[in-house]
């Protein structure tokens, strides 16, 4: 089935308010002075957010009861999901981050498909790693391996970075409960689940072109170098001190996500009356909510990797703590996202921006992506593109013919965007740089383009299987 690129004219004119021009002004006005909150006064991405809502409504002409309606609406309805995610996945991330379980892996793959296959190791590594860790943290435990690598073979250690980093980004940028497509799945109703088979079947395929295939290849042109003073122990990959089971870890990461797909497919059967509402039904969605999926992969972790492990209730306790940091900055950041999209569309400046997005004549998928792209190339942040361009592009969906699978597949164009051009106002560039030795010329020349073929081969694959679904 293909996806329906355009709107009908009559059907998008009457959707809109008539004063289209008044509320075009109050979409274009808040978004140069959220970038300029940003860029200029370095303001932080929460109030920025937040500022700019209030920018639209009042552009738009709603009444400052409305506009606080419409930021309370929003930002509750975005954080009684989001929240819930990503503070489950953040704990999930630390307690396995504690207990050894991504050197577990990497050692385990690095094991099965010897030296001469390590980039095949590392990106299959950074790909599953990055599921429950965030991209920074991942790479910061994982560096010391591909650190011991590089001296163990006397290769580039670019050589077994490059993979790893594309790995780390295609999961960190398609696959839930990752903060970002969490976040634009919430905004706009996208089931997770589908979202996490669509990121499976564009991930892969991406991750091995921008990792083993170019990744390698520029690691010639960019050997980088193993920086001191970082503070970093290199791992020996020979070390045989005692880590949780492989197959412990992979099934603790991987249950969570085939519930959550065997839901998400449930659903679309029942939707398409193939399967008629039972028993076993009701308690496979269940489980398979996001909720359910994470609680029960956290407390397993908890178990396993935690008490199994020599840790007490207190040391559990305390880095659950530490993951709520970071995660709270994120959580609130998905909030204030939530709050700019519900403005948008309340105020009507959200519909008016659509008509005329749509007029442009092309796929609505690949205009989510270039939203996206737009965004992230200016501010830098992907979290905050990947929010912007959400909010912009659910009223989209109220003119537009979208089913479940499409609107999945609209969460992971928009996720493609926001890995592009990766540069200087992008903490990630900096984190690359510094990890690896590299000057800012060569970290253009690997890290800036292989983030670049992330978002090109994933946008491709993903209007590619729009074509069928």
């Amino acid at each position: 089935m293909l996806i329906p690129l355009l709107a009908d004219a009559s059907a998008v004119a009457e959707a809109t308010d008539p004063s289209s021009g008044r509320l075009l002004t109050a979409v274009l006005f808040p978004i140069t002075l959220l970038l300029v909150l940003i860029l200029v006064f370095k303001v932080q991405a929460f109030i920025s957010l937040l500022i700019a809502a209030v920018a639209v409504g009042f552009t738009a002409g709603m009444p400052s009861e409305e506009i606080i309606e419409s930021m309370r609406k929003g930002m509750g309805g975005t954080l009684g999901f989001v929240a819930t995610i990503v503070g489950l996945g953040a704990i999930f991330g630390k307690i396995l981050e504690a207990s050894g379980g991504a050197e577990a892996l990497a050692r385990r793959l690095l094991k099965t498909f010897g030296s001469e296959r390590a980039p095949w190791a590392m990106v299959l590594t950074g790909f599953i790693i990055s599921i429950p860790v965030f991209l920074d943290v991942a790479l910061v435990l994982l560096v010391p391996v591909v650190y011991a690598l590089a001296r163990k073979t006397s290769k580039p250690v670019t050589y077994f970075a490059f993979p790893l980093l594309a790995g780390l980004a295609v999961t960190h940028s398609f696959i839930p409960p990752t903060p970002g497509p969490v976040a634009v799945a919430s905004i706009l109703n996208a089931d997770i689940g589908l979202v996490i088979g669509f990121g499976f079947l564009v991930g892969i395929p991406t991750a091995i072109i921008a990792g083993p295939l170019f990744g390698c290849k520029i690691s010639r042109v960019v050997p980088g170098r193993i920086p001191e003073g970082l503070g970093l122990e290199v791992i020996d990959t020979d070390d045989h001190r005692p880590l949780p089971s492989f197959t412990l870890v992979a099934g603790l990461i991987g249950l969570p996500l085939v519930l959550m797909l065997v839901r998400g497919v449930l659903l679309l059967q029942v939707g398409a009356e193939r399967l008629e509402t039972g028993p076993w039904i009701d308690l496979l969605t269940f489980i398979g909510h996001p909720f359910s999926a994470l609680i029960i992969a956290t407390l397993g972790a908890w178990v396993w990797l935690g008490l199994g492990r020599g840790f007490s209730g207190q040391q559990l306790s305390d880095l659950a703590v530490k993951a709520m940091g970071p995660a709270g900055i994120i959580i609130l950041i998905t909030g204030a996202g939530g709050v700019f999209k519900e403005v948008l569309v309340d105020s009507g400046a959200g519909p008016a921006l659509a008509e005329s997005l749509l007029k442009w004549q092309m796929p609505v998928l690949f205009l989510g992506w270039l939203l996206a792209v737009v965004v992230r190339v200016i501010q830098g942040s992907a979290t905050v593109a990947m929010l912007t361009a959400a909010g912009f592009v659910a009223p989209m969906l109220e003119l537009v013919d979208l089913n479940a699978s499409h609107i999945a597949l609209m969460v992971l164009a928009i996720a493609a965007g926001a890995t592009t051009l990766s540069h200087v106002n992008d903490s990630g560039f900096w984190l690359v740089s510094r990890y690896l030795g590299l000057t800012e010329k060569q970290t253009f020349m690997s890290w800036t383009v292989l983030a670049t073929i992330v978002s090109v081969v994933g946008i491709t694959l993903v209007l590619l299987v729009s074509l069928f679904v």
